[in-house]
């Protein structure tokens, strides 16, 4: 019996250890993702680009999908084949939601990270107003 109940103990004790260091690895995955996902968003649209400029048109994309805004289960980048497969969206962490005609959030942490697709200049990066912190996580 005594024998038992230091085998649960021992058992706690090693919980109590790797609960939270799992925690910290699902944060870094959805770093990971996120980065890989602005990455790949990136790439696309300067790869868009270069297709437009061999037919003579030195224009950006204008949108990046034709996805509903606020809506979880969309495609999103997926506009003109940017994306071979588009990102499905959702509301929570790790995940992309659409929120204006060219603004999307990124959740990670708890924190909704707002990036802009300028059509003019090409560029999709964080807003002012997004977290520093969060928004260089995601971009550098």
């Amino acid at each position: 019996m005594i024998e038992l109940v230091f085998v649960i103990v021992v058992l706690g004790i090693l919980a109590a250890i790797a609960i939270p260091r799992l925690a910290a690895t699902r944060d870094d995955a959805e770093v990971a993702k996120g980065r890989s996902d602005v990455s790949a968003i990136r790439s696309a649209i300067v790869s868009e680009r270069q297709g437009r400029l061999l037919q003579g048109d030195s224009s950006f994309i204008a949108t990046l999908d034709n996805a509903a805004q606020n809506t979880p289960d969309q495609d999103l980048f997926d506009n003109n084949g940017l994306l071979m497969y588009g990102i499905k969206s959702a509301n929570r962490n790790g995940h992309w939601m659409k929120v204006g005609a060219t603004s999307y959030n990124y959740k990670i942490m708890g924190t909704d990270v707002t990036f802009d697709y300028n059509a003019t200049s090409g560029r999709f990066d964080c807003t002012a107003d997004a977290d520093v912190a969060e928004c260089r996580l995601l971009t550098n």
